[in-house]
């Protein structure tokens, strides 16, 4: 098992049996509109995944979370314009209270290795 990026909280990817698994992610600049943390959460995912040696034509799993659901289509515009539409993952997509109130979504994610057989 390989850990990337913790700290006594959490690690932001645990690799274990094949696959990555990610914390959930929120954008780093909250004060943009929930389009903008869209992006910014995906650029994270891709530089985990990178890290974790995989990218997103591995995901095999994506749950998000919006503060509104009034705005799920910015963030599947969002989303649309980064997920490889031959390898789309599973996900889901629910309207949640978050962690503070600048937080318009929050992503949490899994990938398999590639050539890891699962």
């Amino acid at each position: 098992m390989k850990r990337i990026d913790s700290n006594a909280r959490l690690s932001k990817a645990v690799i274990a049996n094949g696959f990555v698994f990610m914390s959930g992610f929120t954008a780093a600049d909250k004060e943009q509109d929930v389009s903008g943390q869209t992006n910014d959460i995906l650029q994270q995912i891709d530089k985990y995944l990178q890290e974790a040696g995989t990218d997103k034509r591995h995901l095999v799993s994506v749950n998000i979370w919006l503060k509104d659901i009034g705005d799920f289509a910015p963030m599947n515009e969002a989303w649309e314009n980064w997920v490889d539409p031959d390898a789309t993952p599973a996900r889901a997509t629910v309207q949640s209270s978050l962690a503070r109130p600048e937080i318009l979504v929050e992503m949490m994610a899994q990938a398999v290795l590639p050539g890891s057989g699962t």
